[in-house]
């Protein structure tokens, strides 16, 4: 089966992705982080990201795969290792351009069906739903207010997850300048012309604001039998 999950970022979309993946026992496929290993890659040649031709031959060059470690999935570009690089503030920055060209869309939706083909994915990203699995078992789109999408992002950054402890603070001045550029990232994305940011006709919407982790993950799970048995399935 394939679940979609999009959703504007920092709604929570790769923590919930991944706990259902590990509790369901679905294969987790970060589609972010294949446009964000393009950016990163483009960046290290220095390559301007508004240069469609140069950055497209890029994505159709660029081998990208994932493994794991004890921390967690890690992602590769041609054989390098960029999990860290691709969570980088200046990825951030230029990510929205790189995966606003449709030939780079074109290269990764591709990428992308391909490993939905081998088995069951659960896929997190902007256009899942919409574009790259448009027959998915279960669509959900997953928001958040900015601030707290803001904060969750910060505490990140400073190694914590808010998503996970509704305690976590984080350094103000850092959260408005990251909300200030989640703000900026959702306008390019919803306005951008190929595969804009948008929920599908047939997505089930999710705020996550104020809802931990696991009701997230349980609120996702009812929508389907197999999701919900999985769930309750005991842990060897």
């Amino acid at each position: 089966m394939i679940v979609a999950i999009d959703g504007p970022a920092g709604s929570g979309k790769s923590t919930v992705a991944h706990a259902i993946a590990e509790k369901c026992r679905l294969t987790y496929l970060d589609t972010g982080a294949m446009y964000r290993s393009v950016t990163a890659e483009c960046l290290r040649r220095g390559i301007d990201p508004t240069d469609s031709g140069a950055v497209t031959q890029v994505a159709r060059t660029t081998s990208i795969t994932f493994g794991t470690s004890p921390q967690g999935q890690t992602v590769t570009a041609n054989g390098r290792d960029v999990t860290a690089e691709i969570r980088t503030p200046e990825v951030d920055r230029n990510v929205s351009a790189v995966s606003a060209i449709p030939e780079v869309r074109e290269a990764m939706v591709e990428l992308q069906r391909a490993y939905g083909e081998t088995g069951n994915v659960v896929a997190e990203g902007r256009d899942i739903g919409t574009v790259v699995f448009p027959k998915a078992d279960v669509k959900v789109f997953l928001t958040a207010d900015p601030a707290a999408r803001a904060l969750r992002r910060a505490v990140q950054r400073e190694g914590g997850d808010a998503a996970k402890d509704a305690n976590a603070t984080a350094d103000p001045t850092e959260v408005k300048r990251i909300l200030d550029d989640l703000n900026r990232r959702d306008q390019l994305d919803s306005t951008r012309k190929t595969a804009p940011l948008k929920p599908a006709s047939d997505a089930h919407h999710i705020d996550s604001s104020t809802l931990s982790v696991d009701e997230v993950v349980k609120a996702i799970c009812s929508l389907d039998p197999r999701l919900e048995a999985a769930l309750m399935e005991p842990r060897s």
